[in-house]
């Protein structure tokens, strides 16, 4: 197998939502996949081979369907060029389907190893807007690309319109860029401070939820009381998170939008939640669709939270992986 050139992309996982955050606000953490691609050269009679290992490499796909190809393949369909023989190594650290934005490492690391093998053609800011068209929603693409906690705004505005007396559950996508990567919808980020005395927790079970099961159970519409009380929550969540004001951020993670429908998907919910409390924690989200949980604590709570939140899915019969985990602020880095 002769090789042209290899990058290496790493990406960090992310947690979506936060609450009342819902598709909007990520945060990348300190767990990574990471994404190897070795350009063939022309005359290479395998044109794409694909590699697994780590945690869960066996429910990877190793065909053209797998996502960090398919990416790879929509950046170069984007600059009207066929994609090159090569070869991919995928070390997956990030759990498939647990809510932490495995799909969104796959896009970004297929989308930045395409870009970098083509001689970065594309702009960071073309990219996230391609790897949020291909994700549908921006809360972790854009972290995961970019690092650190970040909210997103369309510049467009949303379809379909707001319905009488409801707010449609569809996120607004930018428009599709246009050939060559120019032009087109675009996003409004905004990095959000995180205090240093806020630690995250998460509980990761050894059960997986689908996106789909969990966007199956959400409403099309919300009442004007709901979307007053998320628009309220989410401006309190910034300000909590930047100031790590406690009482804050005990009301602010508070959510009518995503969180009342779908723990009742995730086993246990309410007891590792009041464990999270008991234990000192702020409070306690859905990470992402979920079904991993997210408590907010300090640094003095953090082992009691870790502890409380194991041995309350413990009695429920499920293993999760408890840790405090560090905000990742350095997104998507390249190496060759």
């Amino acid at each position: 197998m002769s090789v042209t050139s290899t990058i290496t992309v790493t990406v960090p996982a992310t947690t979506a939502n936060l609450g009342p955050g819902f598709d909007c606000i990520g945060a990348a953490l300190s767990l990574y996949n990471r994404f190897q691609f070795s350009q063939l050269a022309p005359s290479a009679t395998e044109k794409l081979k694909i590699t697994v290992t780590g945690q869960e490499a066996a429910k990877v796909k190793t065909d053209e369907s797998n996502l960090a190809y398919v990416a790879f393949v929509t950046l170069y369909d984007r600059l009207n060029q066929s994609p090159p023989p090569v070869a991919i190594h995928i070390d997956m650290q990030v759990p498939l389907a647990r809510g932490l934005g495995s799909s969104a490492t796959a896009i970004v690391g297929g989308l930045v190893g395409a870009n970098q093998l083509a001689g970065a053609p594309l702009s960071q800011v073309e990219v996230m807007q391609l790897a949020i068209e291909l994700e549908g929603h921006p809360d972790n693409v854009v972290p995961a690309l970019l690092g650190g906690c970040r909210l997103a705004a369309s510049n467009t505005p949303p379809q379909p319109p707001l319905s009488k007396g409801g707010l449609r559950e569809e996120s607004p996508l930018a428009p599709p860029l246009s050939k060559g990567g120019q032009g087109g919808g675009s996003w409004q980020i905004c990095d959000i401070p995180w205090h240093p005395d806020i630690v995250a927790v998460v509980a990761i079970p050894d059960f997986e939820l689908s996106t789909a099961e969990a966007r199956q159970v959400l409403p099309s519409e919300y009442s004007r009381a709901d979307a007053i009380f998320n628009a309220a929550h989410l401006g309190l969540l910034v300000r909590a998170l930047a100031a790590g004001d406690r009482d804050w951020l005990r009301c602010a993670l508070d959510d009518k939008i995503h969180q009342p429908y779908r723990r009742s998907l995730i086993k246990g919910y309410e007891a590792v939640q009041q464990a999270a409390l008991n234990a000192g924690a702020c409070g306690m989200v859905i990470s992402g669709a979920g079904p991993t949980l997210l408590a907010l604590t300090d640094v003095t709570n953090a082992d009691a939270v870790e502890k409380g939140m194991a041995a309350a899915w413990g009695e429920f019969g499920v293993k999760a992986d408890v840790r405090a985990i560090d905000l990742d602020t350095q997104g998507s880095q390249v190496s060759r």
